[in-house]
């Protein structure tokens, strides 16, 4: 079995802090980025913008941007909506989430923009 990696990834660390999966890679290139929305679009997904202080990056509470995109299958649409949220509120976390009608559930979840980190 081979050694597992410890991320040092601290509450008392913010910079050092993960926000989910994707944020243990390196950064997502904007082709890369421009491929997971066209991802939760093709799943039947609904997407929807949230952000947050980065000091509260922890909370389970994010802002929600708007109201969910319902329907929206345009990926342009989507990411100027992910850039609108990240250009009024340019210090936060900007995520998009993939709602599941189905399951009710989150089914994708990624931050698009980083904060600064205190």
């Amino acid at each position: 079995m081979s050694e597992v990696m410890d991320y040092k990834s601290r509450v008392s660390d913010p910079a050092s802090r993960k926000f989910e999966t994707f944020s243990y890679l390196p950064a997502m290139t904007t082709d890369e980025i421009r491929k997971q929305v066209a991802y939760i679009v093709r799943k039947g997904l609904n997407p929807a913008v949230e952000h947050t202080e980065p000091q509260y990056l922890m909370d389970s509470y994010w802002y929600m941007w708007k109201l969910p995109m319902f329907g929206e299958t345009d990926v342009d649409k989507i990411l100027a909506e992910c850039e609108a949220c990240h250009k009024s509120n340019p210090g936060n976390h900007v995520r998009l989430i993939g709602y599941n009608n189905f399951t009710q559930s989150q089914d994708a979840s990624m931050v698009i923009y980083r904060g600064k980190t205190v």
